[in-house]
């Protein structure tokens, strides 16, 4: 991994004045992000939490954080170290509260960092404190990118707890008229992927003119980036059309761009698989059923 220091860029900037607070609790607003700024190159977010950050458990607080925008823009691997503070407005003194973070490290996994209990609820209504005027406060921060690391690798495994299983049938009329190597069923939709049959009539590999060859294939995984890597789990049948007693196999494979296809190069003998009594070719059609269920995705960070 290459790092480069930043020294000569200037800290900058960002505030929120809020007016009538009290407001916002009213209409039920659990946060509030201020625009994008900019720091050392970077696009930056203040977020406040006016009543704590309630998936932190925290109720009695103000919540208040530094959170780093545009990260799908940045390389994989990328790691950036940042010097902040954050800042409430004593509007009676005219002076800032701050509490300060150095050289926290944002990166894909870790996008915000900040004080989950900034300032305590009860000491920020108080008027004496200066706080909270006229219902009238101001939030802030002070953001210094003092070193980035923007090579390497990184990725983000997510799995899916309840996957659901698509179903795509392809119908064959006139399965003798096949005369290329291989064929392919339209693209069909499973997790938001698109996916093809791959039938080789007279077989491919170790089934070469003994087997019928058929396989499950990611349509245009060519475009997915190079660390982007499917996991499915997949059904391919040759359907009996005479009895139900179908041609099957099951099995689950990691999809990329360098490994987009699996499945079975001795599906089926050519002898079994044109046999009358086995059904899988009648009256010259053929019907190939594909279930597909994709378990888990894994992209770059």
């Amino acid at each position: 991994a290459v790092s480069r220091s930043i020294s000569d860029a200037p800290p900058a900037h960002c505030i929120i004045k809020i007016q009538l607070f009290s407001q916002l609790a009213k209409n039920n607003i659990e946060s509030y992000s201020s625009s994008d700024f900019e720091a050392g190159g970077y696009k930056w977010k203040l977020v406040v939490h006016p009543n704590g950050y309630k998936n932190k458990g925290i109720t009695d607080h103000i919540s208040l954080y530094l959170v780093l925008a545009e990260s799908n823009s940045l390389n994989p691997g990328w790691e950036i170290r940042a010097s902040f503070r954050l800042f409430l407005l004593d509007q009676n003194k005219d002076n800032y509260i701050t509490l300060k973070e150095h050289g926290r490290r944002f990166h894909g996994m870790k996008l915000e960092w900040g004080f989950n209990k900034f300032v305590p609820l009860a000491a920020f209504m108080d008027p004496s404190n200066g706080y909270l005027v006229n219902d009238n406060c101001v939030f802030g921060a002070e953001v210094y990118v003092c070193r980035e690391k923007l090579s390497g690798k990184g990725e983000c495994l997510s799995m899916i707890k309840d996957p659901i299983t698509y179903k795509s049938t392809w119908r064959i009329d006139n399965f003798s008229d096949i005369t290329q190597e291989t064929a392919y069923s339209k693209p069909f939709s499973s997790a938001d992927k698109k996916w093809k049959i791959q039938l080789y009539p007279k077989g491919t590999g170790s089934g070469n003119e003994s087997h019928v060859s058929l396989y499950l294939t990611l349509d245009e995984a060519e475009k997915l980036p190079p660390t982007a890597k499917i996991y499915a789990e997949f059904t391919l049948r040759i359907l009996d059309q005479l009895n139900r007693n179908h041609a099957s196999g099951t099995s689950k494979h990691w999809f990329s761009a360098l490994n987009p296809t699996s499945g079975w190069a001795r599906f089926s003998s050519q002898g079994y698989f044109k046999s009358s009594a086995a059904g899988l070719l009648v009256k010259n059609i053929c019907v190939i059923e594909a279930e597909v269920k994709v378990h888990g995705v894994a992209v770059a960070l």
